[in-house]
Order: C-alpha cells, then structure tokens, then sequence
C-alpha cells in the first residue's frame, strides 16, 4: 500500500510540475489591446504579445494555440489551467509574482496621462486634478496608479483600454492612465484617437506600479517551461527574429525603449 502511495504522489507530480511535455500548449491573451494584442476582423487574434509568443513557441518546438481571455480573470484563468502562459503585456510585479511566476521581461514599459486636445492639464498631483474624472482600464497597474496618486479625483474603470479610449472621445473623461505605447499607438495612429486626443506630463516610470518590465506569466510550478522561454526568448533576441517582429509595429526597440 505505500508503494502504490508513494507511486502515484510521484505521478501526480510529473504531471503536475511541468506543462512542457504537452503536445501542445495555450498562450492565453487579452484580445483587446492593440497593437500588443487584438482581435482582428476575420476573429483571428493577432500583435506584437502574439507574435512573440508564437515564436518563442517555434523556437521550442512546440505546437502553441492562442486564446482570448478577459483581462480581469486573466491570472485566474492561468491558475484553473485554462491556459499554460500569459502573454499580454502584463507588467511584472511584486503583489503578481504572488500568484505566478516571471519570465525575464520581453519589453520595458511605461505608463502616461492622455487628456483632450486643449483641456490645458499640466499638473499632476491630487491637489490639482480633484475632482476631475480620471479613467483607466480595471484590474491593470494604471489603475492601482490612479487610486493611489488622485483619491479626489472622481475614477472611472473599464473592462477594456478601447471603452476608456471611447469614453474619453465622447468627452466622459477629463483624463486617463494607461500603457505608454498603446495610447501613443491610439494618439497618432487612429482617427478617433488623433482627432480627440494628447499625452500630457512626463512618462510614469514607479516600480511600484511599472514593475520591472512586461514578462510571460506561468504557473508558479511550471519552472522549467519559464527557465526554456528565457533561453527561446534569448535566441529569437540575437537572431534577428524580435526585431522583425518589433518592427512590424513599433518605431523603436520596446526590448530596451531605445
């Protein structure tokens, strides 16, 4: 009888310790946060969070699938095993490395402020925005930052950054907190954007809220998928194959913001 124990706590264990031995695996993502991650108009999810993804999965050799998941159960998805990584610019951070583990950052991050075009915000402390309506996207890093910076402010959050975007468009925000490059993306790229909107102030840079950058999220006993995705992530960085990517959709190397 304690073999047979002692037998299957062993099996229950290799099951359990990695999910790199799958057939195949599923990167779960968001969706809807472009250019990083969307869902394009034939339904099939695409950007620069995907594609990555997908290449590290080449360079392992392993069969990947991409799924969509709402950002706000996200983490709990990883953990009921929805899917085996998350790859969806999810800033590393202390209050998160509680429920999941890190790969080394794919790219550096910053936060920052977009206001309408001529509202003339140009301070940024509780004292001056009181009472403004100040938005952002529920469960993100932007809005741990809004609750802790503006407490006075009036706070709006969103399931998405595309209803924030809209919001602010149809004049329901004074202000909103979101991620550098995709709000830079929405401020220069999309009609709606460009036509209604500006980043103001200086870039949010805080560990507290930015981390240590935008790292893969897997399951806290799956060590040796994240030990294999650093060295993939390694490789595609010195041949050549992240900066094809990179340059598909941003102007400059997000690995370092140079």
């Amino acid at each position: 009888m304690r073999k047979l124990i002692l037998a299957l706590a062993l099996a229950g264990t290799a099951l359990s310790s990695s999910a790199v031995a799958a057939e195949k695996l599923k990167i779960g993502t968001e969706g809807a946060y472009p250019p990083f991650n969307f869902v394009d108009s034939s339904g099939k999810i695409g950007g620069f969070d995907v594609e990555i993804g997908l290449a590290l999965c080449e360079r392992m050799k392993i069969e990947c699938e991409v799924v969509a998941q709402d950002w706000d159960g996200i983490i709990p998805g990883l953990l009921a095993k929805k899917y085996d990584m998350i790859i969806a610019s999810m800033f590393i951070t202390e209050e998160r490395k509680k429920q999941v583990a890190f790969t080394n950052p794919y790219y550096l991050a910053a936060m920052t402020h977009a206001a309408p075009k001529g509202a003339g915000i140009s301070a940024f402390s509780n004292e001056a925005l009181q009472g403004k309506v100040i938005g952002a996207q529920s469960g993100t890093t932007q809005a741990d930052y809004i609750a802790a910076v503006y407490p006075d402010a009036e706070i709006k959050l969103y399931p998405t950054q595309d209803e924030a975007n809209l919001d602010m468009v149809n004049g329901r925000l004074d202000l909103q907190v979101g991620d550098m490059l995709p709000l830079l993306d929405w401020v220069t790229k999309n009609d709606d954007g460009k036509g209604c909107c500006e980043l103001v102030g200086e870039p949010i840079t805080d560990k507290k809220f930015v981390g240590d950058g935008v790292g893969i999220a897997v399951r806290q006993e799956d060590n040796e998928m994240r030990e294999k995705l650093n060295k993939a992530l390694d490789e595609i960085r010195a041949d050549g194959t992240y900066k094809k990517i990179n340059d598909k959709y941003f102007t400059i190397d997000v690995y370092t913001m140079k």
